[in-house]
């Protein structure tokens, strides 16, 4: 029996009421686990994610995409010292500044990037952490490469990263690839094998404004976008049609728009 997951497009939402509505998913799987039980019979499939969904088969969570007005978050393990302004000065520049309780350390969002919230049952996909967030990356760099844009992993640091130090996917480095740095940051939580938070594609994004911060908390690694790769402004919603089919694929569940 295959499993579902919804898809939902925001366009351009604030950060703090896309988080009320990512929090609100996910205390509603939380519930919903907690009430059936994690073993429920037919591979930990909860009866009530399945009961007036009208799909053919379970319901194994969400998925949000969105554009954030511009934006800093601090993770829960994160170090102020990487914020290089003010609460005051960013807020001056136009931008907000939360403090939240995914991994990692600071980040942006803004225009231009894509930024992902998979709220997901692992359970019911059968993987832990670890592959989950290989799978997130998986994704985006299967995405870049149908652009043009050879992209793979850096040890011990995740997300998606370009250039020299890179890891990528049979061991060869593109020649001259340049300095190291990121293009997709991931940042998860999990609670009981639920998932919140994500990924953070930059697309067009204005990368003057990572200027206010050490990104991810590194010093010595830049930032870029898929625009300054490849020279010109990918479409972004046809960028967010593929990065969600890539990672349905990736994941083994069929997507639908509510």
């Amino acid at each position: 029996m295959p499993l579902f997951v919804e898809y939902r497009d925001l366009g351009r939402m604030d950060y703090a009421e896309c988080w009320d509505l990512q929090r609100s998913i996910f205390d509603a799987m939380l519930a919903a686990k907690a009430l059936h039980g994690s073993n429920a019979p037919d591979g930990g499939i909860c009866p009530a994610e399945v009961a007036g969904t009208g799909l053919p088969g379970p319901k194994a969570g969400t998925i949000l995409t969105v554009e954030h007005p511009p934006v800093y978050t601090l993770g829960k393990h994160g170090h102020r010292s990487n914020m290089l302004a003010s609460e005051e000065r960013l807020r001056s520049l136009g931008a907000d500044f939360y403090n939240i309780d995914r991994g990692g350390d600071i980040t942006f969002h803004g225009d231009g990037q894509i930024v992902g919230y998979p709220i997901l049952d692992l359970e019911m996909l059968g993987i832990g952490l670890r592959e989950y967030v290989d799978a997130l990356e998986q994704s985006v760099i299967d995405t870049l490469a149908g652009y043009g844009i050879r992209a793979g992993r850096s040890h011990g640091a995740s997300g998606v990263w370009l250039g020299s130090g890179a890891e990528y996917a049979g061991g060869q480095a593109p020649e001259n690839g340049g300095p190291l740095r990121k293009i997709c940051a991931i940042g998860v939580k999990a609670s009981r094998y639920v998932t919140m938070h994500g990924f953070a594609l930059n697309v067009t994004t204005d990368l003057k404004w990572f200027g206010n911060i050490n990104p991810c908390g590194f010093t010595d690694r830049g930032v870029t976008s898929m625009m300054r790769e490849i020279g010109s402004a990918p479409d972004i919603d046809e960028v967010k049609r593929v990065l969600i089919d890539n990672l349905a694929r990736i994941l083994n569940v069929k997507i639908y728009k509510n």
